[in-house]
């Protein structure tokens, strides 16, 4: 039976009528038009589809719609809606040239936008454990890292400047 949900979506209140199981990933895309998070794999082991849910960084896959109830939701389309320029990662990958196919790219520059507005002086290992479970099958996890170290400083100079 369907039943209306009401989220926050990148800033915009949205209210939309779903099974209470169907995964988040399905209401963003299908329900909100929003392409930035991917289907992957399914299983909220690649990360393609990640989200921040009330600025933490989730698997919108395997997460039912109703667990969003309430909730604040920000898509790859609204990382950059506080400043209205690119988010800080954003612009890293794009300096770094670290997409290739660009599939994954909506999971890692969500997941270390969480990591980093959380702790903008990450070390490298705890960038290289925020990011663990990614999946690339590019093989640009190099560029990635390099990119996200780079947005790290980026931060980190920033949040000095606050």
């Amino acid at each position: 039976m369907a039943d209306s949900i009401e989220m926050i979506v990148n800033g915009r209140r949205e209210r939309v009528s779903v099974e209470e199981s169907t995964p988040l990933l399905y209401v963003l895309r299908n329900d909100l038009g929003l392409t930035g998070p991917k289907f992957g794999c399914g299983l909220a082991q690649c990360g393609a589809c990640t989200v921040h849910l009330d600025g933490t960084a989730v698997r919108s896959c395997v997460m039912p719609a109703k667990s969003a109830r309430g909730a604040s939701i920000t898509t790859l389309e609204g990382l950059s809606r506080r400043t209205g320029a690119l988010h800080l990662v954003q612009q890293a990958f794009i300096d770094e040239q670290a997409a290739q196919c660009g599939y994954c790219i909506n999971g890692w520059i969500m997941t270390a936008a969480a990591l980093l507005d959380d702790n903008p002086n990450a070390t490298d290992e705890e960038i290289r454990r925020g990011l663990s479970g990614l999946k690339c099958r590019c093989g640009t996890h190099m560029s990635i890292l390099r990119a996200v170290k780079l947005a790290a400083t980026r931060m980190a100079a920033a949040a000095r400047k606050a």
